[in-house]
């Protein structure tokens, strides 16, 4: 069974949007006892997680956007390893809420490895799609090995990456935070396309 993409990208968006969308459901009014702006400002916890957790989710989404151009059609095996995907990202708000939670506690660096761990997952999960993606034959004519292989690259670094993190975390929390954005560049910046393209 092959099909075009159509139908997975329509889904997938939609999986995308409630995930970026159920991130502001975690941030609560606070209650105005002593002080609305004292309330409000006790959320930075909140704020700081849902910006970061919005910026992944969106940073995402267009990296799958452009993983799915690399291919013509999909098949039961890249419909599968999509699906494992969204169950990542959908895990998402969970993570960030117990982090804007725990962020000024002493569970910081726990709530932090947390965090991390849960973005390594989801980079594990990146790198199954796309060798699924590689080893189907979907991939259009024009995605050259150099392509391929600069994907492949970044996506076992990115998994490093959080893993370290996610360890550091349990040290330096901030650093380990540190470390998570510090990906954000290599996502921006990774081309999924070859150069003729």
């Amino acid at each position: 069974m092959t099909e075009s993409t159509t139908r997975l990208e329509a889904f997938s968006d939609g999986v995308f949007a409630i995930a970026i969308t159920l991130l502001i459901l975690e941030i609560k009014v606070p209650h105005a006892e002593h002080g609305l702006w004292a309330g409000l400002t006790a959320l930075w916890p909140s704020y700081i997680a849902f910006v970061m957790s919005f910026i992944v989710i969106l940073i995402m989404w267009v990296s799958h956007h452009e993983l799915m151009r690399m291919i013509e059609r999909v098949n039961y095996p890249i419909l599968f390893a999509n699906g494992l995907l969204l169950l990542t990202v959908t895990f998402v708000p969970f993570p960030t809420a117990v982090l804007a939670e725990h962020l000024p506690t002493p569970a910081a660096n726990s709530a932090v490895a947390f965090y991390c761990a849960t973005f390594a997952v989801n980079g594990l999960v990146w790198n199954l799609l796309f060798r699924t993606m590689v080893r189907s034959g979907c991939l259009r004519p024009e995605i050259n090995a150099a392509t391929i292989a600069g994907v492949r690259r970044a996506y076992y670094l990115g998994l490093t990456v959080y893993l370290a993190a996610a360890a550091l975390a349990f040290v330096q929390p901030w650093l380990g935070l540190l470390l998570n954005v510090s990906l954000w560049v290599l996502w921006i910046r990774l081309g999924y396309r070859s150069r003729s393209s």
